[in-house]
């Protein structure tokens, strides 16, 4: 059963004080994201900031980046509004590598951001992902569990699996059932593109050490989450998280329209490398929402400078990291170290 989603309530009011001489005080609730490298991904963690401005959310994007993205690219990403915390990157043993896909191994990095104890409760968005309708009232969901979008398993990229193999998938159970000889039914399988978690040190300690005794697996960190979570996953609506196969495996089960966050993750989706030539990508509904990702993106009103109406205990703490990024006493913010 799909939990019960609280409205939430509003914002805390302060006194007006300069902001030379006022530190700024942290919020307990943020987005976040990943960047790693000094690709074009940076694109879309800036459509994804200026996505969560137009819903006018209330709380920050955090972007978790690794050391080798440039200098140029944490400015972009502060000129948007963004915290910019730095960390290293977490690997699987050198002898486990080669069994998960070379491109994925990097994002067992993301398990760092357990670590962000300064927050009470976060949401992680892919940075593929676009947010078109407010969603701040998943913090307010039970505290306890780690919440996700059920993936689908009818892609090729799931041809190593029974589920495949056999046609089973959890978006449609009741098309292809389980067959008894192949044992109990795999359990709930969430797509790791977004999340609703809670920041925990010694959750962050049991994720660390338990991947070095955890063979990786061809989805690397999406398996490992899910192995890891499993007992304590709940199932959210797919509006919250709609991978772009779905338009075309289940149209059924999804409403693109009233999606409140689209994931574009199948190959040739990327709205900023977006041709039209790959598999499925001629298709009217993925060009409309590749639309209405640019739309955002080019919205210069959207723009953090241009933003007079943002919370005010927000905008002055990112504006203070601002001014002294631009003086050269901070060019990000650290995270606590990983040792």
């Amino acid at each position: 059963m799909s939990p019960n989603f609280i409205s939430s309530k509003a914002a805390t009011v302060t006194s007006k004080v300069p902001i030379q001489v006022r530190a700024p005080s942290t919020p307990k609730r943020a987005y976040i994201t990943f960047l790693a490298g000094n690709g074009d991904y940076v694109k879309g963690v800036v459509g994804l900031a200026k996505g969560l401005r137009k819903v006018k959310s209330k709380y920050p994007l955090v972007v978790a980046v690794l050391p080798d993205v440039p200098e140029d690219h944490r400015k972009i990403l502060l000129d948007q509004g963004c915290i910019v915390k730095e960390i290293e990157p977490v690997y699987p043993p050198e002898n486990q590598t080669q069994f998960a896909m070379a491109y994925y191994v990097i994002n067992y990095s993301k398990l760092r951001i357990w670590k962000f104890v300064d927050y009470s409760k976060m949401i992680y968005l892919d940075g593929d992902i676009q947010v078109f309708d407010h969603i701040d009232h998943l913090f307010d969901l039970e505290d306890g569990y780690f919440y996700a979008v059920m993936d689908c398993f009818c892609e090729k990229t799931w041809s190593h699996t029974p589920q495949y193999k056999i046609g089973y998938c959890q978006q449609c159970p009741n098309k292809v059932q389980w067959p008894a000889h192949l044992g109990p039914k795999p359990p709930l399988y969430f797509n790791a593109g977004m999340f609703v978690y809670e920041p925990s040190l010694t959750v962050y300690n049991d994720l660390l050490a338990t991947l070095q005794v955890t063979p990786p697996t061809p989805f690397a960190e999406q398996d490992y989450l899910n192995m890891f979570f499993r007992d304590i996953y709940r199932p959210i609506p797919t509006i919250y998280n709609l991978v772009m196969a779905m338009l075309w495996r289940h149209p059924e089960n999804i409403d693109p329209e009233k999606a409140k966050v689209v994931h574009y993750c199948a190959a040739g989706s990327k709205p900023w490398r977006f041709t039209g030539k790959e598999e499925n990508m001629d298709r009217e509904d993925i060009k409309k929402l590749v639309a209405k990702w640019w739309n955002i993106y080019n919205d210069k009103s959207l723009d953090y400078a241009n933003v007079v109406d943002a919370d005010d205990d927000e905008r002055v703490a990112l504006e203070l990291l601002a001014a002294l990024a631009e003086t050269g006493y901070v060019h990000y913010v650290n995270a606590p170290s990983a040792a």
